[in-house]
């Protein structure tokens, strides 16, 4: 088979493409013939060294996966051979075949693409395990959403909509501002480029506060980080939750007063780990999202498919801010 492995320490360049012996299941393991690997931004922390996860070298990138089980390990119990499944792997990916223990596996329902389905699980695993366990959201809410067009973004809006909410998405472009309305966003703020001024900083409050409305935002979902958090925090209604989802422009530094003054909280959504603490909830989760779908409230976007030796090129894509919707590899035949 074969894997695209971080070797050295570095950006989508260091990766190796190689081939490997197929790997074999253990107990209470299954073989997975990859389909496809979706692209999500710790792919690209993890292979500089920066991601809170540190495997050792060699190792293939690629965080989620689609496929079909090809074999069973000693003791597997309800799964066959041919099964469609996907899963979240943390690492190792961006390879044809992958062994996973049999407890990680979520099954595919049919009619469900197996490329669409690896845009799924990390992205609006992560999104509904923030809005409804950590966001607490209900019909009526307005919730504004930083970095909208991307995977967790789309995401963000979809389920914003699903649950009832009016959803304010907030990008840097007018092509990121049209995918949000096509995928339901009630109203659209197109931001500029960090790094802010105070001018700045404070014009984009504004905009924010405008159109969010006069009562603020119930839910902040944010996924950028850096300078555009605090004029999200100052849109914020009373008694409002600001969800921390991740930080591509950087860490924020809040201003904790603004919390005192809209008796508001900043809550983190760390999705990987609830996965491991609370497995059956994310299991029902994931069960709920597979649903949804079903009826059409929700819809992943693949927006660019990439074979397994440019899939460098959807990294990169990835962290330049520059993709809209999900990026996925996908494997040969």
């Amino acid at each position: 088979m074969r894997a695209l492995l971080s070797k050295a320490t570095g950006g989508p360049e260091t990766l190796v493409l190689e081939e490997l012996p197929d790997p074999v299941p253990g107990k209470g393991e299954v073989l997975i013939k990859v389909a496809a690997c979706a692209i999500n931004y710790p792919d690209a922390l993890i292979i500089r060294d920066l991601y809170q996860v540190k495997p050792p070298r060699p190792f293939a990138p690629g965080s989620e996966i689609s496929g079909t089980i090809e074999s069973l390990g000693e003791g597997v119990e309800g799964w066959k051979v041919g099964d469609r499944v996907l899963a979240g792997t943390g690492f190792g990916g961006l390879t044809e075949k992958i062994v996973l223990p049999a407890a990680k596996v979520l099954r595919v329902p049919e009619g469900i693409d197996l490329i669409a389905a690896s845009a799924l699980l990390m992205t609006y695993g992560t999104t509904i395990h923030g809005l409804k366990d950590r966001g607490q959201i209900k019909a009526g809410d307005t919730m504004l959403v930083l970095g909208a067009a991307g995977g967790v973004g789309l995401s963000a809006v979809e389920l914003g909509k699903a649950y009832g909410a009016r959803v304010v998405a907030a990008v840097s472009s007018e092509e990121k501002a049209e995918a949000c309305r096509k995928a339901g966003a009630d109203e659209v703020v197109i931001y500029p480029r960090a790094p802010f001024d105070k001018e700045t900083s404070r014009e984009l409050a504004n905009a924010f506060k405008a159109a969010v409305g006069p009562d603020g935002a119930d839910i902040v979902y944010d996924i950028v980080g850096g300078d555009y958090s605090e004029p999200a925090l100052r849109a914020i209604a009373w008694e409002g939750r600001f969800l921390v989802i991740g930080f591509p422009a950087g860490i924020a530094k809040m201003p904790l007063n603004l919390t005192l003054l809209k008796s508001c909280d900043i809550r983190g959504v760390f999705w990987g780990a609830f996965t491991m603490r609370e497995p059956q909830k994310n299991a029902e989760n994931i069960a709920e999202l597979f649903r949804l779908w079903k009826e059409g409230k929700i819809a992943p976007l693949v927006s660019e498919t990439y074979s397994l030796e440019r899939a460098g090129e959807a990294i990169t894509k990835l962290e330049q801010r520059g993709a809209i919707g999900k990026l996925v590899v996908t494997m040969a035949d």
